[in-house]
């Protein structure tokens, strides 16, 4: 009855990009507030370790924002979560300007052991594009520094952005494999509503993405990827034998995970009710029927950094039934190689019944997953239509 896995949400940035919404905030590198914030961080997770809701998780997960733009202060949080003890894998989340040789030698001995690097593209004007605050040179630093201290490293990118060719595609996958990393994250660009480029793209001063160029950079980063010993386990993740990254499975199977910090996500199956109304009773009572709770934290950062309490904490909160959770897992499933568990079917078969074999028959069907249950390459790339089919499961 506690979580597998923990993520810790650090909100703070050197600056906002324009295509990011999640929730993170352009702060000055000495405003008090990151240090106080990530203090009670730390305070949280004893109070979750004592609720009975951090006995042994496997993985965790300081992400954001930019963690490493906190320089020594998110060491000490590091070593706090390393002190859990139980840990096989411990991530934390850098960009390039702000990892530097100190600072990642500090992170090395604190217990991390896992960094995923916004690196996003190795040209210039494309990561000027973005309003990324490094350049390809500092990238590649970065990642050749990392791997050489021996921490299991990843790069994130993103394709189908603005200037970007097949070529300059092409180049930054090249790039970013010399430097020996072992994960490699491929993201496409989305406009997303409320940021800069979506205004930019209302007011007619920039172009949509184009599903063609979007399909056609994935295809092209499958194919290097590949061909350098990576493979493919999820929609969005290469790695290469023995890399695949642990935490972020738990997102996928159903594996129950505790999110702490401003906007981070929490997800508890009933199991786990006793100890989650023990770490925060202003939750109250579920709802008879509900086998699955998530959580959103929409506590502010600067009342969260005064008042670290879990039980002060604010969020929006979800219930789903035993029916939903299913249909939720079937949908999650197909966003892995391996596809769709045989264990997860028969405990769906016994909920839906045919509804659940007509649905699967429809998608091999019409091209969306093998007879394993795995997606095809059609799957991968009409993913929503996927997921939308097997969610209607969940109504009955």
């Amino acid at each position: 009855m506690s979580a597998h896995a923990l993520y810790l949400h650090v909100p703070f940035c050197k600056s906002k990009c324009p295509y990011c919404d999640f929730v993170s905030f352009a702060t000055r590198r000495d405003d008090p507030l990151m240090e106080a914030y990530i203090n009670s961080l730390a305070f949280q997770i004893g109070e979750a370790a004592e609720a009975g809701l951090l006995e042994a998780p496997a993985t965790a997960y300081i992400g954001g924002g930019t963690p490493s733009y906190a320089g020594e202060s998110i060491v000490g949080l590091a070593s706090r979560t390393a002190s859990l003890g139980s840990l096989s894998e411990l991530t934390l989340e850098a960009n390039p300007e702000s990892l530097t040789f100190d600072l990642s030698m500090m992170l090395r001995e604190s217990g991390v052991s896992r960094l995923s690097i916004g690196v996003q593209s190795l040209d210039d004007a494309e990561l000027s594009a973005l309003g990324r605050a490094h350049d390809a040179k500092t990238a590649r630093q970065a990642l050749n520094r990392a791997v050489e201290l021996g921490f299991d490293v990843s790069a994130d990118l993103m394709c189908a952005i603005p200037l970007q060719t097949s070529s300059s595609w092409l180049d930054t996958l090249e790039g970013v494999l010399a430097t020996g990393v072992s994960h490699v994250s491929v993201y496409p660009l989305m406009i997303e509503e409320g940021t800069a480029f979506a205004r930019a793209v209302e007011a007619g001063e920039q172009v949509a993405p184009d599903d063609g160029d979007e399909a056609l950079r994935m295809e092209e980063a499958e194919a290097v990827l590949s061909s350098y010993g990576f493979a493919r386990y999820e929609v969005a993740s290469y790695a290469k034998e023995g890399h695949n990254c642990l935490h972020n499975r738990a997102y996928w199977t159903g594996i129950s995970y505790l999110g702490l910090g401003t906007g981070a996500a929490s997800m508890f199956g009933r199991e786990d009710f006793p100890a989650l109304a023990c770490a925060f009773p202003q939750l109250g009572m579920p709802p008879a029927d509900a086998a699955r709770i998530r959580l959103s934290c929409t506590t502010d950062r600067t009342y969260l950094a005064a008042h670290p309490a879990l039980s002060e904490q604010s969020f929006e909160v979800e219930y789903l039934s035993l029916r939903e959770s299913l249909a939720e897992d079937l949908m999650l499933g197909t966003r892995m190689s391996c596809g769709i568990s045989p264990t997860l079917v028969s405990r769906a078969r016994d909920v839906m019944g045919a509804q659940l074999d007509d649905c699967l028959s429809g998608l091999i069907a019409d091209g969306y997953l093998v007879e394993s249950l795995a997606p095809t390459r059609r799957g991968w790339l009409l993913g929503n239509e996927l997921y939308g089919r097997l969610w209607e499961l969940s109504s009955g």
